[in-house]
């Protein structure tokens, strides 16, 4: 069972990128992190993934109500193409912690796990670990992203809510959408304010709005990770 600890109240991570410290790596396709009984995580390994050949990395993070399946599905048509390992945790309770709790704890915790085993079996390029997700997964990637800037590289948010930091580091990239009718979470007072705050940090932020709601049309995703990966 994930349990918290109180190093985790700023949603500062522990976990650094390392070379693989076991060749113990599962066959290409989708596996259980194995980090919890009742919420479990997911692994998703591209194929033809080869420890020579190190592999992208992507944290995606569903949204409100939803589980680690759908973390995977946000750029699961894209891994096997593109060489990208995907994890996808899953929040404790009905969304994040910064969401449901109000505070950083258990789910960073989860993140924090997640990312070590996996850095610890599977090569993995240190220019190219992004950490994304869609609406609360969106705002919660945005958390963390910022929060750990000297561990990911970019951040992918598909129509986030808000973005919020006790501590910052580092300067990851961001690439930020948002439907122009979105009724879940307005662009106005969520796209829109977002990529206006973060380019008034100075931070390098990739903004694109399309005609829709509160969804990642396909054209969206592709040209999020055509930037990602670029």
């Amino acid at each position: 069972m994930v349990t918290s600890r109180d190093s985790y109240k700023t949603g500062r991570l522990s976990t650094r990128h390392s070379p693989p410290t076991t060749g113990k790596a599962a066959k290409p396709g989708l596996h259980s992190l194995g980090l919890d009984t009742l919420k479990d995580g997911l692994l998703y390994v591209p194929k033809g993934y080869d420890p020579g050949k190190p592999a992208a990395l992507a944290v995606m993070l569903h949204g409100s109500g939803g589980d680690a399946s759908q973390g995977i599905r946000l750029l699961q048509r894209y891994a096997d193409v593109h060489n990208l390992l995907l994890i996808a945790p899953a929040s404790r309770k009905y969304s994040w912690d910064i969401v449901a709790s109000n505070s950083f704890g258990v789910d960073v915790l989860m993140v924090d796990q997640a990312l070590a085993q996996v850095f610890a079996h599977y090569a993995i390029d240190p220019n190219k670990v992004a950490i994304g997700g869609f609406s609360d997964g969106a705002s919660y990637a945005l958390c963390l992203g910022l929060t750990n800037g000297d561990l990911f590289t970019h951040i992918i948010a598909f129509s986030p809510g808000f973005s919020y930091t006790m501590e910052t580091h580092g300067s990851p990239s961001v690439f930020l959408s948002h439907g122009t009718q979105d009724g879940v979470l307005p662009i106005d007072r969520c796209g829109r304010k977002i990529q206006k705050d973060l380019r008034d940090q100075g931070r390098n932020v990739h903004y694109l709005e399309f005609k829709g709601e509160h969804e990642i049309p396909a054209q969206v995703s592709a040209a999020a990770v055509d930037w990602f990966l670029k």
